[in-house]
């Protein structure tokens, strides 16, 4: 069964089956600076909070994640699978880049356009 997932950070949303991972799901939405990292909960650049909704999770690492952290549904990407629809926030090392804003050009300078 395929469920939806909201990244409340960036308003993008995307189907998750509950036979993959948060993580396997996000990449599909294909943008860049999703870090795809081991996506064995190793390195823990995934780390997220789950903010509503069910979910499945596998072992973590306690480096990356505490007792405390899980315990306030904060996991790794690549560690959780949706039993519900999700929402959920980016934290850690993964947030800086999902979660970065398009750079505007400086104020009196022309916007940049493609091939210029």
């Amino acid at each position: 069964m395929n469920y939806e997932v909201l990244i409340e950070d960036t308003g993008e949303r995307y189907a998750c089956s509950e036979t993959e991972s948060v993580l396997e799901g996000m990449v599909r939405l294909g943008r860049r600076g999703i870090p795809l990292g081991c996506r064995g909960g190793g390195c823990g650049v995934c780390k997220v909070q789950i903010t509503a909704g069910e979910y499945r999770s596998r072992v973590m690492s306690r480096q990356h994640v505490s007792a405390a952290e899980q315990a306030a549904d904060c996991v790794l990407a690549c560690r959780v699978h949706p039993l519900s629809d999700l929402s959920l926030r980016v934290i850690g090392k993964m947030e800086k880049t999902v979660c970065r804003v398009p750079s505007a050009p400086l104020p009196g300078m022309p916007e940049r356009t493609q091939g210029a």
